[in-house]
């Protein structure tokens, strides 16, 4: 399994090197002001996909997070020891 995985790697990256070398091209983009920067289109297309995954990523670390708090703490609710009653007193006790 670990082949395949290591294989699926690769070939993702040699997919990439062959876009990036394929589309080495400088894209204009307008800034503020009349500004217009030159970047290279395989840049700007990594720049778009980590705009995308970095937030995802968070969010799902956030929600792992907050998740393991909770089954802490209900792990040491479950395994807490049970809080004494205080005993009744004989009167009642035999009614």
């Amino acid at each position: 399994m670990q082949f395949l995985k290591t294989l699926f790697w690769c070939l993702l990256a040699f997919v990439a090197a062959l876009f990036t070398y394929g589309n080495w091209f400088s894209v204009p983009i307008r800034l503020w002001s009349n500004m217009i920067a030159d970047v290279n289109l395989p840049f700007l297309m990594l720049l778009a996909f980590l705009a995308g995954l970095v937030p995802a990523l968070l969010w799902g670390q956030a929600v792992r997070w907050r998740m393991r708090q909770r089954l802490t703490q209900a792990e040491r609710a479950a395994y807490a020891p049970l809080p004494s009653r205080p005993a009744l007193p004989a009167d009642e006790a035999a009614a």
